[in-house]
């Protein structure tokens, strides 16, 4: 059986139970239980905060981790990254008051920067060639400089409506962060195929995000100039309806590009347009 750690609460958290799920992964709801056990498939859960999730990796108290990117890279810990699952995405940025003028990286030069990923930090600031005072703390960053901590803050940003609560404004990102699949770097034969039944449910999951199944009717005399258009995976389903003269066309598409390709097909001539949501796609 595979132990996995997650974050105990938040965004992450809920992506990666979304994740689980969508792979058909039952995990019991529990507030208070730190390790459950999935009823239908080999896998226990381990709640814990997210910057301990790199080390219990590490270490082998849990065989996997599911844990962004930024904690990950900040806690340095020897552990395999398995997959980029591509949610929680975030970036860690500098950011200074908005009524100061930012010249550059040499705006730092000397100053004192609030932050609770230092390493980061360092290594971005050694990447500029600046000295700066990295002052290291936890909980909110961002007030900092409103309380006269700091001249700016490294911190993580999103949406960066926080920034924009603390009158700060993002001048400089220093790494773009995503959810990641980390491994114990040893993991034995019966744990290495629990894994990778794993990541095949995961990937089918992972495949069908964004994608759309499309059936339309279409001319025989316009099929080839439709099938031209189509950004499938591969080449489409064509099957003769009863009417002569028409075709059924299924196939995949990107949502991206859906508007942009249901335009041209309807100007090609396609009728009875119908498109439905994809759960999961086995490549």
């Amino acid at each position: 059986m595979l132990r996995i750690a997650v974050q105990s609460k938040g965004r992450l958290y809920e992506d990666t139970m979304t994740l689980l799920a969508e792979a058909g992964i039952k995990i019991p709801s529990s507030k208070r239980t730190l390790l459950v056990q999935s009823p239908n498939f080999p896998v226990e859960v381990l709640y814990l905060r997210d910057d301990d999730i790199p080390q219990s990796v590490a270490t082998g108290v849990a065989d996997l981790g599911i844990v962004g990117e930024n904690e990950f890279v900040e806690r340095g810990e020897r552990a395999d990254i398995v997959r980029r699952l591509g949610f929680s995405r975030c970036r860690l940025s500098l950011a200074i008051p908005k009524a100061i003028e930012y010249t550059g990286p040499q705006w730092f030069q000397g100053r004192k920067i609030a932050t609770s990923y230092p390493h980061i930090l360092r290594s971005w600031l050694d990447s500029v060639g600046v000295q700066a005072d990295v002052h290291v703390i936890t909980g909110s960053v961002e007030i900092s400089p409103g309380i006269g901590l700091a001249d700016a803050i490294f911190d993580i940003v999103s949406s960066g409506s926080t920034l924009v609560s603390n009158n700060l404004r993002e001048v400089e990102v220093a790494m773009q962060s995503e959810a990641l699949l980390i491994a114990t770097p040893q993991l034995d034969a019966e744990k290495r195929a629990v894994l990778d039944d794993l990541l095949f449910r995961i990937e089918a999951v992972k495949a069908a995000e964004d994608k759309k199944y499309v059936l339309m009717n279409v001319p025989t005399e316009r099929l080839e100039e439709v099938i031209s258009v189509l950004p499938g995976a591969k080449s489409p389903t064509v099957m003769p309806l009863a009417t002569p003269g028409w075709n059924s066309v299924h196939t995949v598409i990107d949502e991206k590009r859906f508007w942009e390709v249901i335009s041209q097909l309807k100007a090609l001539g396609a009728q009875g347009i119908l498109v439905i949501p994809i759960e999961k796609m086995i490549l």
